[in-house]
């Protein structure tokens, strides 16, 4: 693509297409970039700068194929455009977001065609990198690194014989109490190195099953530093007090794990070349060059493309695809910024602490996890029967959005982090309760132990009249009901009952029942259907 009149057509077309697309995604677009000020998505603004270098460095290879535009690439763009539609109608951004680069790769594909557009699989690829996990993949991705990363964090501790104990994500060393949370999982790591293990893939000019092993491993690296650095932590701690968990030495101590982890994965790269491509040195197959070589394929033309499918040297298919995003820019103009239908309901500061024979206590929640679960409204209690000791402790989180981030936790995967070992998970029907669609109550049913103590739990979803048992489903529905409802409102509904030593689960199944029968039909005024 050199700099001449003939392909000023192209470069004003570019033009519009980035003006087009930048309005009909903006608000998919800035939410993608207030992500990036996240530390574990701050590499999210170097993505598209790389991928554009990448275009940029092999534009006279592109200039090769400007007359080779496909058709089925308007296509691309066409169901882009319907997916990005749907997005914006159900004001899901991470959908929106995705469409923005399926529309990418079918303009490619209509300007280029497939022989063409192939020479820009890796910067198309790579932009993947640049979208944040949608935040249900995310909490359950973090529940389980903390998890992981706490047990082997306490292994090497115990390698310098330091007594620990491990209850969940917590590392008790007596004296002080480290708490791996959120933050501590290593998504900090894995998301940049991910990204920059894709990039290390396609410039290490070896085997295919090599390069997959690069990119591969950078999840089992992240997890094994991340623990070393828990570890070192606790280490210090033990011999050094608390402040070494703390303040500037915790974060720097952050930035010498992620070298580390750059570190094992080039160490990595140089052992495969050492014992799989004898003869060969790191800098002859390392090679950092944008620029397509032979390798990538050869050049051409696509077969049965000939230069009448050009006007104004620009691709027909290419064109059309243009078209199509003016005629959509009005339609995404129209249907603006959709707010939530936020139905009417009553708080949980006005639900019943006695309901028939059931007496409750209200026990509140600590600021902390209120903080942490960015919920709306919500209730606990510790609901008793008569002289009864043991409580059913009733737990409801009402969110009146879920599209911004802030949704449900499913307990499956908060309760292992409290140190909770989850037995057999089976969903059970409630006697004869239906819901406000007339379908039987299902619940989520789990007795959790933790040393000599167990729990019998039930749990479900109460999404706008749905009573859902699992977590994926409920994703589904947060998108549907969203486009067809412009509702996202939805509650987690979770009832714990303890099981003392010796005492019967038929007959605390009986009482979870019994209690359900109470509150249940009461909750439809502060979950609406």
């Amino acid at each position: 693509m050199n700099l001449s009149k003939e392909n000023m057509g192209l470069y004003v077309s570019l033009c519009l297409v980035a003006l087009l697309l930048g309005f009909i995604f903006s608000d998919a677009l800035l939410s993608m970039a207030h992500y990036w000020e996240r530390e574990e998505y701050s590499h999210g603004y170097l993505i598209p700068v790389i991928s554009f270098w990448f275009i940029w460095s092999n534009r006279a290879v592109v200039n090769q194929y400007l007359d080779n535009g496909s058709w089925f690439g308007v296509v691309i763009v066409s169901l882009g455009l319907i997916v990005g539609l749907m997005g914006e109608l159900a004001s899901l951004y991470v959908v929106t977001q995705y469409a923005f680069l399926l529309i990418l790769y079918g303009l490619s594909l209509s300007m280029l065609g497939g022989r063409g557009a192939k020479f820009l699989w890796f910067p198309l690829a790579y932009l993947f990198f640049m979208i944040p996990l949608p935040n249900f993949l995310y909490n359950n991705l973090s529940s389980q690194l903390q998890l992981i990363s706490s047990q082997i964090g306490v292994v090497v501790i115990r390698l310098f014989d330091i007594s620990v104990f491990l209850q969940g994500n917590v590392i008790d060393l007596g004296v002080y109490k480290l708490q791996v949370v959120e933050a501590c999982s290593g998504l900090r790591y894995l998301f940049p190195l991910t990204s920059f293990g894709f990039l290390c893939a396609y410039f290490f000019r070896a085997k295919l099953w090599m390069r997959a092993v690069v990119f591969l491993t950078t999840l089992p690296i992240t997890v094994v530093m991340n623990s070393l650095r828990i570890g070192l932590i606790g280490i210090l701690v033990e011999y050094w007090g608390i402040e070494q968990a703390e303040g500037f030495l915790h974060d720097f101590e952050g930035w010498v794990i992620f070298m580390g982890c750059l570190g094992v994965l080039f160490t990595e790269m140089w052992l495969m070349v050492k014992f799989f491509m004898p003869g060969k040195k790191f800098s002859e197959v390392f090679i950092v060059d944008a620029e397509i070589s032979a390798e990538h394929g050869e050049l051409g033309k696509d077969k049965g493309v000939t230069g009448n499918n050009t006007i104004f040297g620009l691709s027909k298919p290419y064109i059309v695809s243009c078209a199509l995003l003016v005629v959509v820019l009005p339609l995404s103009i129209m249907l603006g910024d959709r707010e939530d239908v936020e139905p009417s309901r009553k708080r949980f500061s006005s639900f019943p602490l006695k309901m028939g024979e059931w007496k409750g206590v209200d026990v509140g929640m600590a600021q902390e996890f209120i903080d942490a679960l960015k919920f709306d409204d919500y209730i606990v209690g510790n609901y008793f029967k008569n002289k009864d000791r043991i409580p059913v402790n009733f737990y409801v989180a009402y969110y009146a959005s879920q599209r911004k981030g802030a949704s449900a936790h499913s307990p499956k995967s908060c309760m292992p982090g409290d140190g909770w070992r989850i037995g057999d998970f089976t969903q059970k029907k409630i006697g004869s309760l239906v819901t406000a669609k007339g379908e039987p109550l299902i619940v989520n049913r789990t007795v959790i132990s933790k040393g000599n103590n167990r729990q019998l739990v039930y749990y479900w979803f109460q999404q706008r009249g749905r009573i859902i048992t699992n977590e994926y489903l409920v994703k589904f529905y947060l998108f549907w009901d969203a486009l067809t409802q412009k509702r996202t409102d939805g509650a987690l509904v979770r009832l714990v009952l303890s099981l003392p030593e010796g005492s019967d689960e038929l007959e605390a199944d009986k009482k979870m029942a019994d209690f359900l029968n109470i509150v249940f039909p009461e909750l439809e005024k502060y979950v609406p259907s």
